[in-house]
């Protein structure tokens, strides 16, 4: 397994928080935000596989696939840097792909900062949008965001990776609506919990959050 986290002018101490948890497993590591002294903190304290810096910003879509295509594992998990998943949570995540047939890809149960459950995975947005499922169990879902989302690589790369036309918004539904249309599954892991500080624009300039 390796874990691929995207990034774009994040604080280093809610990486330092993200990377904590995880760092016995392959890091991949993609900038869009060219920083190298960041890059420095986080390879001073942390061992990171492989580290790109990107010298502008490709991307949500476009940075995906070229860490997924960097990736020399069976699995990988994209992992948003503002969230917190444990070594157990990831193993269920695996456990659970490998249990469901047809399966795609699987993804935690999110929670917020305080414990309240959010929204993670539900139906696609058109027909009932952002509405917290409250399970007591895995649940087959049409659509999840990709703030922690496991997969095999060969899967990935043979539905055609993610679509780059969607640079930030949408890749998401649009991933979905692919994994769905080859009548495959996408499972939210009941027994894997994750937390995710949701809503927290960290772009400082105005102009870029408006871009």
């Amino acid at each position: 397994l390796s874990i691929l986290i995207i990034l774009y002018e994040e604080n280093f101490e809610v990486i330092k928080k993200c990377l904590s948890n995880i760092n016995e497993y392959k890091i991949i590591i993609i900038d869009n935000a060219n920083d190298q002294s960041l890059k420095d903190k986080i390879i001073k304290n942390f061992k990171i596989y492989k580290y790109f810096l990107n010298k502008k910003n490709i991307g949500f879509s476009k940075a995906a696939n070229q860490g997924i295509l960097e990736c020399d594992t069976e699995y990988l998990l994209i992992l948003g840097a503002d969230c917190l998943i444990t070594y157990s949570d990831i193993e269920q995540l695996m456990l659970a792909k490998e249990k469901y047939k047809d399966c795609f890809l699987t993804s935690p149960t999110i929670y917020d900062h305080a414990g309240e459950l959010t929204y993670n995975g539900g139906t696609l947005n058109e027909n009932s949008p952002n509405e917290v499922i409250k399970n007591s169990g895995d649940v087959c879902v049409d659509s999840v965001l990709t703030t922690a989302i496991l997969f095999k690589v060969k899967d990935i790369i043979n539905i055609g990776l993610l679509d780059e036309k969607f640079f930030l918004y949408f890749l998401d539904i649009d991933l979905c609506k692919r994994i769905k249309s080859i009548k495959k599954s996408i499972i939210q892991v009941y027994s894997s919990k994750a937390i995710h500080e949701t809503g927290n624009l960290k772009v400082k300039n105005r102009f870029k959050k408006i871009f």
